[in-house]
């Protein structure tokens, strides 16, 4: 949607220009240096826990025949497949050669079984973080979702909820298909091979190394998708079942964190980085919800706009640095907010009033 009314679309022009506040960036250009550094044993142990307890709680959802067990193992299944997924973020920030076999571990253990291979986000997220592109109709992952009308926010949410049912058909049908048809191979890598909200964003064809990673990838989440459906006739439904209600939770959850990450108020304006710093969004503690619904540094995500090469492990830490030695009126403490469901509240009166 475009601003028609003069008075608001100043006030969104005056939001994006506000000026660099430089006591805010040079502290955190120094913390940059001082916390670069990832751990590998954190990594890989945070990993590791986190699917092992994600697949062996679905694996109990499915076998055991009592619902109320069945239901907390689901729930405790897809609190941790979706911390272990959440590492698809650190895959496209962490230096190279910083993690090796990270990649490889986390699409072999989460990204492919599901079928969300890590090239749907490399070669993306970082579009985000582009200084001239956040926000703007060139970011893949931004709408400004506080202007837009009422129902589209459960529109946003219920687009997710489908996400299992989307990523069988684009692996296990569109797949296979499109290396038959370039026409609609063209389509797929284009409009349906980037995990965006953007409905306008279009992606480029691979090359090189990442054409070969991307292709393994594909061919490993088409194989995937292809066995849950034949899941069907050896197991019956139940599994199958099982496995869309808790990935398509996970993704209701993270859609969720989506809407709070930003205050989604821009709409197409190139922005300054305090301003990009200000639409983003932290919920630090003493809150300890956002652990779960916001994991591996997430709920830093204000943060992490400014320190992007950041590991999520020395997010805290560097908040808390931040708090420390920035000054009272610091905007850096205008991006912390309590929770999630009072920036839900703020999203959807906003919507309403556009609405209305």
């Amino acid at each position: 949607m475009t601003v028609h009314d003069p008075i608001l679309a100043a006030a969104q022009r005056a939001r994006a220009a506000i000026p660099d506040d430089m006591a805010m960036l040079r502290a955190a250009a120094e913390l940059a240096r001082d916390y670069a550094l990832a751990n590998p044993r954190i990594y890989w142990t945070d990993l590791l826990a986190s699917a092992l307890v994600g697949w062996s709680a679905l694996a109990g959802a499915i076998l055991v025949d009592n619902v109320a067990i069945a239901l907390a193992c689901g729930l405790v299944s897809m609190l941790a497949l979706y911390r272990a997924a959440s590492f698809i973020h650190e895959l496209t920030h962490v230096r190279k050669g910083a993690l090796p076999g990270f990649r490889l571990g986390w699409n072999l253990l989460v990204g492919l079984p599901l079928m969300i291979p890590s090239f749907m986000y490399e070669g993306v997220h970082t579009q985000h973080h582009a200084r001239t592109r956040y926000g703007t109709a060139d970011d893949p992952e931004y709408l400004p979702l506080a202007l837009m009308k009422p129902w589209s926010l459960p529109l946003f949410i219920l687009i997710a909820a489908l996400a299992p049912i989307g990523l069988i058909l684009r692996f296990g049908l569109l797949t296979p298909l499109s290396l038959l048809i370039p026409a609609l191979r063209r389509k797929v890598v284009a409009e349906f091979s980037a995990l965006s909200i953007n409905p306008a964003y279009r992606r480029r064809a691979p090359e090189g190394d990442f054409a070969r990673q991307w292709a393994a990838q594909e061919a490993g989440a088409c194989v995937v998708a292809l066995a849950l459906v034949g899941s069907v006739f050896a197991f019956g439904w139940k599994p199958l079942l099982v496995y869309m209600a808790v990935h398509s939770a996970m993704t209701v959850i993270n859609q969720l964190r989506t809407l709070v990450a930003h205050l989604w108020e821009n709409e197409g304006e190139a922005m300054t980085v305090t301003a990009q710093y200000l639409d983003s969004v932290n919920v630090p503690p003493p809150g300890t919800l956002p652990a779960l619904w916001a994991p591996v540094g997430l709920r830093y995500h204000a943060l992490h706009h400014l320190l992007p090469s950041v590991p999520y492990h020395a997010l805290g830490k560097a908040h808390a640095r931040l708090m420390d030695t920035l000054d009272m009126d610091s905007p850096y403490r205008k991006g912390n907010y309590a929770g999630m469901m009072p920036l839900v509240g703020k999203i959807a009166r906003s919507t309403m009033t556009r609405g209305a």
